[in-house]
């Protein structure tokens, strides 16, 4: 695949977003730019998934990177590297599949996709936190794992509004930068 102008700066936008993003104090925990990226990486390389999973888990990676070097500098008490980090990313990975039909424009798909994709990760990082033990470490049953989810809540509309708010940013911004694009 040859890297065009266009590929770079849609990479540029996601990675600059999360990285900026995440390191400023006091965001709301849930509010977070990585389900919308991983959105707008699959609606770029809808034919070419491979590379669609790649894109939101490079910015993933560099922003935890960039917290990681503030926690060990002391200027955030939150580490960039952590337990359970590799579900995190397989899940946001994941979510890119709710993008790769949003490459028509279509008001209808954007609102599924950037209702959909928040509300599957919710529901199965919390269900890996039950099923791990994490958390409040509920007992496995169905009360632990519904309480396991009430617990998760609060972060729940963040997710949802996040995803919102930085679609519409990297969505919009992309198609007023690169109006002609084509999804790879």
């Amino acid at each position: 695949m040859k890297l065009n102008k266009q590929i770079i700066l849609a990479l540029v936008i996601m990675v600059a977003t999360s990285a900026l993003y995440r390191v400023m104090p006091g965001r709301p925990l849930g509010f977070a730019p990585q389900i919308a990226i991983a959105l707008f990486s699959g609606s770029l390389f809808a034919s070419k998934k491979q590379y669609s999973f790649l894109l939101p888990l490079l910015s993933m990676f560099i922003s935890d990177v960039m917290y990681q070097v503030l926690f060990n500098y002391g200027f955030t008490s939150i580490q960039g590297f952590y337990s359970g980090q590799l579900e995190n990313y397989i899940l946001i990975a994941a979510t890119t599949v709710f993008g790769y039909s949003l490459q028509d424009a279509k008001p209808s798909k954007f609102v599924l996709s950037f209702l959909s994709a928040p509300t599957a990760y919710f529901l199965v990082s919390n269900f890996l936190v039950w099923a791990q033990g994490g958390g409040y470490h509920h007992g496995f049953t169905a009360t632990g794992l519904v309480q396991t989810m009430v617990d998760g809540l609060p972060f729940y509309p963040y997710s949802v509004v996040s995803t919102m708010v930085f679609g519409a940013i990297l969505f919009g911004g992309f198609r007023v930068l690169v109006p002609k694009f084509k999804a790879i």
